[in-house]
């Protein structure tokens, strides 16, 4: 699915000062008793590739709002709030994913308030660096069914599943059609990985889009698939992919699975905009705090660490 030209016309038009969001944004969890967001859906990648992404990005969806370089997008995110974040990368080829993971490491150990991230695809040595990372203390996993282009059901992938299922690592799929469709993409190929392996604990991107409903059934029928939150009820989405308002009561009964998530710094919009957006569905304060900080903390057992904004 591709994101309508008017919206990108719509989107140039935005401006933000991302200084000015920091109050506002702080004010948010704060006012929920939180010490913080745990964000699963964030970027950071090695300068060459994130360039790259950005490049496409402007070229074919929209612009890219937080187009600052590490060292800023760092900041914006610890002056924000967010206690935990990711390093998501994907490769589109063979050959990258372990020198993405390499990249990944390095990072995590320059900033210990990112998960230690990493990502695979199908190549016969898959499995064998999914090991490594795994060993090397990796939190999360990323795989991009749309990039890539792969079928989550390739043999090569097989093993890799399986481990991350017996270890218990979350891995963050996005396998929705949006906003642009892949030849795997939409929710019967990866629905078939669930039936192969049902202790797979997988956070679907973007809950999905636009195929909410779909992915809905794979949170009723599997215990650790999890969604998150990532562009879904902003401004921006809906007019493209709008979240049916009939399945908003299926959302609530199963917010104890539903992670913040922003794409970060990928968005044509103020990071504000997402939580704003949450906070207008009406979930209740309770099930806005698991949200936004709880349901991450226990999945990845996480203890708030010093906020950075008040060091």
């Amino acid at each position: 699915m591709a994101v309508p030209t008017r919206i990108v016309s719509y989107v140039t038009r935005v401006s933000c000062d991302a200084e000015s969001e920091t109050g506002p944004v702080r004010a948010i969890w704060r006012d929920l008793g939180l010490p913080g967001l745990i964000d699963v859906h964030t970027h950071f990648m090695p300068p060459n590739v994130l360039r790259k992404v950005w490049d496409h990005f402007d070229a074919h969806l929209w612009p890219v709002t937080y187009r600052k370089d590490e060292e800023e997008r760092l900041a914006l995110l610890r002056g924000f709030g967010v206690r935990y974040f990711t390093a998501l990368s994907y490769p589109h080829r063979p050959g990258m994913a372990s020198w993405l993971n390499a990249w990944a490491e390095d990072f995590a150990d320059r900033n210990p308030d990112c998960l230690r991230s990493a990502t695979f695809y199908p190549e016969p040595e898959a499995h064998d660096y999914t090991v490594a990372a795994i060993r090397s203390g990796a939190r999360v996993f990323k795989a991009h069914l749309q990039v890539g282009r792969y079928d989550p059901r390739d043999p090569l992938l097989r093993d890799v599943w399986a481990t991350l299922a017996d270890a218990n690592v979350p891995v963050v799929v996005h396998c929705g059609s949006g906003p642009e469709a892949g030849p795997f993409t939409g929710p019967g190929p990866f629905a078939e990985v669930m039936r192969e392996h049902p202790r797979l604990t997988a956070v679907i991107a973007h809950a999905g889009a636009p195929e909410y409903g779909a992915f809905l059934d794979l949170v009723d029928l599997y215990d650790r698939v999890h969604l998150d939150t990532t562009m879904v009820f902003t401004g921006f989405t809906q007019r493209w992919a709008p979240f049916p308002p009939e399945a908003l009561p299926r959302l609530r009964d199963v917010a104890d699975r539903v992670l913040l998530g922003t794409d970060f710094p990928n968005i044509p919009y103020p990071y504000l905009d997402q939580l704003l957006a949450l906070t207008g569905l009406g979930l209740g304060q309770d099930r806005l705090r698991a949200v936004l900080h709880d349901n991450a903390a226990r999945l990845f057992g996480l203890r708030p660490p010093p906020d950075p904004a008040e060091r």
